[in-house]
């Protein structure tokens, strides 16, 4: 994680974690954030509403709405704050058909909001056995099993004591307010050799295998060449089959014979599939480039991002081959920014937001839009928050949310006329 508190210790814990990474932040802003919409450029203005409200939605064949051929006007829009009171959130999940969010906490609790209310305790707290002393360490990630309110199985990704990764899963009863820590069981163990780059992301993919981001295992440069090598499992996106083996199986599809899925990633901050199947996976940039790839639904495994040989669609690497790689299809520099939040497609019942992208910069705070066309793919600053960004997130409805890491949480939302 990117990580910020009121702290002198922890904020001295932050800056040399920047040192190791070579990324050079902007200021961290204090909280609350203030949150403003950019002005409209010329491509966002040719689909500039000019009547309130829009068109009822007119939904397609299959019952889906259909995509946004333009981005809105962001200044008809603002981000509503709905929750507050969180300790450094991380992650915003919802379970297949419940209304309602599980924010994960960093220091090793999940948070429940349902029914308009942040829950006082917490639905599960494993801080006991969760290190924190990196600012990139904690509980960082958290996914629902497709049959969650069957068998009540989710799991998450942390590092524990020692700083290593831990892959576990626990158990809930249907429409518990809380999960037992008891119930931990664990999937996988990964050694970290330093406290920086753990990814941290999970999600089930449309096929019911768990996919899991970790990052290349820190310092700067990628040092041990993690992300190239296929037989480690830093620096990649692993998929493995929780329904079947102890304590799990490797598909038979994937293409090392071990749990790697894709490979050459940096530090995957926020990864998300949509609810067609498409994959988007945003990766924190060494000195320069901040970028974000895109996996269309049924891609092959195998998919090489191209790190260590290069940063964003540029050489890190001196003379890097030029073929063999997946390069990103949204970037931007460190003039605005310095460490990008992969965010969720937006699906909820605005129409005009349909099949948008949103993904955000923790050092700047600023949210763009990613929108895919006949025409190629387009990405339009939206707005400026001066929020650290931790995550995005989507609840059973749809609508996208995002985190501040100071610790609230908020919601797309038409302005009031």
């Amino acid at each position: 994680m990117k990580g910020k508190t009121a702290s002198r210790s922890f904020l001295l814990a932050w800056i040399v974690i920047l040192i190791l990474s070579a990324c050079t932040p902007r200021i961290i802003p204090l909280p609350p954030p203030t949150l403003k919409p950019l002005p409209v450029t010329p491509s966002a203005a040719a689909g500039e509403a000019t009547a309130s409200p829009w068109p009822s939605p007119v939904p397609t064949s299959s019952g889906a709405l259909p995509p946004a051929a333009v981005f809105p006007d962001p200044r008809l829009y603002t981000w509503e704050m709905v929750v507050s009171g969180l300790v450094r959130p991380v992650d915003i999940q919802s379970p297949p058909a419940q209304d309602r969010l599980f924010i994960v906490e960093q220091d090793g609790r999940i948070r429940l909001f349902q029914n308009g209310q942040l829950l006082q305790l917490p639905f599960l707290d494993i801080s006991d056995r969760v290190g924190t002393k990196g600012a990139e360490q904690g509980l960082l990630g958290l996914a629902f099993h497709p049959e969650f309110e069957k068998n009540g199985y989710f799991y998450v990704n942390y590092t524990d004591l020692q700083g290593n990764t831990v892959i576990a899963r626990f158990q809930a009863e249907p429409g518990a307010v809380q999960a037992s820590p008891a119930t931990e069981k664990r999937l996988l163990y990964l050694p970290q050799p330093y406290p920086n780059h753990n990814g941290g992301g999970m999600a089930f993919g449309p096929d019911g295998y768990l996919y899991l981001a970790l990052g290349d295992g820190g310092s700067a440069g990628d040092p041990q060449n993690n992300a190239q090598n296929p037989r480690s499992l830093l620096g990649k996106l692993l998929r493995i089959d929780v329904d079947r083996g102890e304590p799990y199986a490797i598909p038979p599809d994937n293409p090392f014979g071990n749990e790697v899925w894709a490979y050459g990633l940096r530090n995957p901050w926020r990864f998300a599939f949509d609810r067609n199947g498409d994959l988007y996976i945003a990766d924190v940039g060494q000195n320069k480039w901040e970028e974000v790839n895109f996996l269309p639904a049924g891609s092959p495994s195998g998919a090489n991002f191209g790190w260590n040989f290069w940063e964003g669609n540029h050489p890190y690497r001196s003379n890097p081959p030029a073929t063999g790689f997946l390069f990103p299809v949204a970037e931007y520099g460190h003039d605005q920014g310095c460490s990008v939040t992969g965010g969720v497609v937006y699906r909820g019942a605005m129409p005009e937001w349909q099949g948008i992208y949103f993904f955000g910069d923790y050092c700047s705070g600023r949210i763009w839009g990613l929108l895919r066309t006949a025409q190629g793919w387009q990405m339009q600053p939206l707005f400026e928050t001066h929020a650290n960004i931790s995550t995005f997130g989507r609840d059973a409805q749809g609508e996208v949310y995002f985190a501040h890491h100071g610790g609230s949480l908020y919601r797309l939302q038409r302005r009031q006329p």
